[in-house]
């Protein structure tokens, strides 16, 4: 394994403690478990990965930390639009998320057994 495996595979063991955090202690093979730690090592690498990527491309001066600061403002924007139209009758807001439970009711419908 090479050094770079390496921090990968040690990046990735915080899954279970981010697991834990969400839902409880749990057994290894609880498959919500599961399926959470899995979706968490995802998220977790991701981030690396699009931070050493972002950094390099400020370094190489493709484009400004300015730049990208400016793009991820409006791709954060566009997203929460998104899912406004997703999720209709949720919101969000500076402080938090505003729910109109007529529609959120609507949305949610069937979500859960």
């Amino acid at each position: 394994m090479n050094s770079l495996e390496m921090a990968i595979n040690k990046l990735a063991k915080w899954r279970t403690v981010f697991a834990g955090w969400q839902l409880g202690t749990r057994s290894k093979d609880d498959p919500e478990c599961s399926a959470v730690r899995d979706h968490r090592e995802l998220s977790i690498i991701l981030r690396a990965e699009a931070t050493a990527l972002i950094t390099l491309l400020i370094q190489k001066k493709v484009f400004t930390a300015e730049e990208w600061a400016a793009e991820l403002e409006k791709e954060a924007l566009l997203l929460d639009k998104d899912y406004e139209r997703k999720f209709p009758g949720f919101t969000t807001h500076q402080y938090g998320i505003d729910i109109d439970a007529t529609k959120a009711n609507e949305t949610t419908k069937g979500w859960r057994p």
